[in-house]
């Protein structure tokens, strides 16, 4: 098993990678290591769960995995010589309390080129509106992942407008429940239905065709 393999592996399993991660950025990128070992296996976790196979302490241990290892990674991401194509501003709506699918669209937009400004989970909208003034994001990103939480979505695209700074920044959304024609209905400019989905239709919001 080569040393992708083996960090694919321990982040299905939810160990610390850490040791791997040395190992492998002494012959690989930081990038390349985040795309082709440490997604993979957030994403194979992810179809574990999907299937029932994953309960939620297995998640648990696999975000936090995936976030350790993030932390390594990203540095090496931001001292290459990659593109900056804007800021972007995320967070997942009050009273969601669901992060590993941010999380994993975080690292996706990181290696993607942008610089991204993670709120966390169970976000208010005020705290939306006075970051999207503090930060000027060239995006904002809203994630929702229940249907009971969903509709807040629109609460915050509507206290932009009255806060008079929709004009001013693109509005993405995503979630497992959200579909194309819900971005539609609640004013948002662009949808990811995931991670790698998301990334490629925030480069189109800021001008880049992929």
């Amino acid at each position: 098993m080569d040393i992708m393999e083996r960090i694919r592996a321990g982040i299905v399993e939810g160990d610390s990678v850490l040791p791997l991660l040395e190992e492998a950025l002494a012959s690989h990128g930081a990038e390349e290591v985040l795309n082709e070992a440490v997604v993979p296996g957030v994403l194979e976790a992810g179809r574990l769960w999907e299937e029932g196979m994953y309960y939620l302490p297995d998640m648990i241990f696999v975000t936090d995995s995936f976030k350790e290892a993030f932390e390594v990674l990203k540095q090496g991401i931001g001292e290459g010589e990659g593109e900056n194509l804007g800021r972007f501003l995320i967070g997942v709506v009050q009273g969601d309390m669901h992060d590993l699918g941010k999380s994993i669209v975080v690292a996706m937009l990181t290696a993607g080129g942008f610089e991204v400004i993670d709120l966390g989970f169970d976000v208010s909208v005020q705290t939306f509106v006075d970051k999207v003034r503090e930060m000027e994001p060239d995006i904002l990103g809203i994630g929702a992942y229940m249907s009971t939480t969903m509709l807040i979505m629109k609460e915050v695209i509507d206290a932009l407008d009255s806060a008079g700074l929709r004009g001013g920044v693109k509005v993405m959304v995503g979630g497992v429940p959200i579909t194309p024609q819900f971005a539609v209905d609640v004013g948002a400019d662009g949808f990811g239905r995931d991670a790698m989905e998301a990334l490629k239709n925030a480069r189109k919001l800021v001008g880049v065709e992929t």
